[in-house]
């Protein structure tokens, strides 16, 4: 039987599937085509999509205040919360793929935007600023240099 439970596990696996190309295989063929197709984040928006239609209460919600917010989590159904975590998945993912895709482009050495992808996968916003930061000061280094 397929339930939101079932189908919050398998985005979970197949997120984590997808950030093991970028880690291990950054600059191999298959990496690449799956960075340019976007097709995990297709499919964790597609999802996204879903369980928010699944739940009434979030097109209600006060997002102009913090006590609103509030609400919105204490009213919270597996729906809203898969959507809610779904929403992290896509985000820190599509975020992964420009690090690396960037990086790649730019030619920044894996050595430099590791860190930045690690961390994104785990506390996204850092893991961006991090990157944000050390490809400035290696822009800055490197042309100094040459």
């Amino acid at each position: 039987m397929i339930t939101t439970e079932n189908i919050f596990n398998g985005l979970n696996l197949l997120v984590l599937l997808g950030w093991i190309p970028l880690f291990i295989f950054p600059y191999s063929r298959f990496t690449k085509k799956l960075i340019d197709g976007l097709y995990l984040p297709f499919i964790l928006c597609a999802f996204y999509i879903y369980f928010l239609f699944q739940t009434k209460g979030l097109f209600s919600a006060d997002f102009s205040s913090i006590a609103g917010i509030l609400d919105l989590f204490r009213n919270s159904t597996e729906e809203s919360a898969a959507a809610g975590w779904i929403h992290y998945l896509a985000f820190d993912y599509f975020v992964g793929c420009w690090i690396v895709n960037h990086s790649i482009k730019k030619g920044i050495p894996y050595i430099v935007f590791i860190s930045p992808l690690i961390c994104t996968l785990f506390a996204g916003p850092f893991g961006l600023l991090l990157f944000l930061v050390l490809r400035f000061f290696y822009k800055r280094f490197t042309l100094k240099d040459a």
